[in-house]
């Protein structure tokens, strides 16, 4: 397959690129790094961005950024941070992708364990990764051409623990390469609507 991987620089989209590259071909692609570069805020750069690629069998995400903060202090531009990065940047990928996207293909998103299991300071994130998981599942019933969408939900990854471990508390992390194989899961299969829940 040809394959179109947003966000492969980061510790998700790198071990997504090691399980899927020996089988396909991986086209990278990212705000600053990549194949590609792309802002997925901006519909325009995502059209563009379809355009550069040409014709793929599937879209896969790896994309978003969130704020994390007080509930106390937060603002609706600090809650638009999510909302416009990893919420509807993902989506802006299926709006422009549903039209471009080979018959059969997929696309898969990535949310996160704190739609379901929240923590302190990550409100956003929590509405974030809830609103992906019902979009992922809402779409799933109206994309044409027997298109799949599915969404990677991993916990707290063991990479990321030097940084966040202190706002996990309790939750077992989970290694980058054990989340890739859900997405490969997702590509690889014939699933569509599902939340791929990756616990440690």
């Amino acid at each position: 397959m040809k394959i179109l991987l947003i966000g492969a620089s980061g510790t998700i989209g790198q071990a997504v690129y090691q399980e899927l590259a020996p089988r396909h071909e991986i086209i990278t692609a990212g705000r600053n790094s990549g194949d590609l570069r792309v802002d997925l805020r901006d519909f325009a750069s995502v059209q563009a961005l379809y355009a550069a690629a040409g014709p793929v069998d599937a879209v896969v995400s790896t994309a978003g950024n969130v704020h994390f903060g007080a509930l106390a202090e937060m603002t609706p531009e600090l809650l638009g941070v999510g909302l416009a990065d990893k919420l509807m940047g993902q989506v802006n990928l299926v709006l422009a992708g549903q039209h471009l996207l080979q018959d059969g293909g997929s696309f898969t998103l990535v949310s996160g364990v704190l739609s379901a299991d929240p923590i302190v300071y990550g409100s956003s994130a929590s509405m974030v990764n809830g609103a992906l998981d019902s979009f992922v599942r809402a779409a799933a019933i109206e994309l044409p051409r027997g298109q799949r969408i599915n969404v990677v939900s991993p916990t707290v990854l063991s990479e990321s623990l030097p940084s966040y471990g202190p706002f996990f508390r309790g939750f077992e992390a989970v290694a980058a390469a054990k989340v890739a194989r859900a997405f490969s899961k997702s590509v690889e299969g014939k699933q569509t609507g599902q939340v791929y829940i990756v616990q440690g």
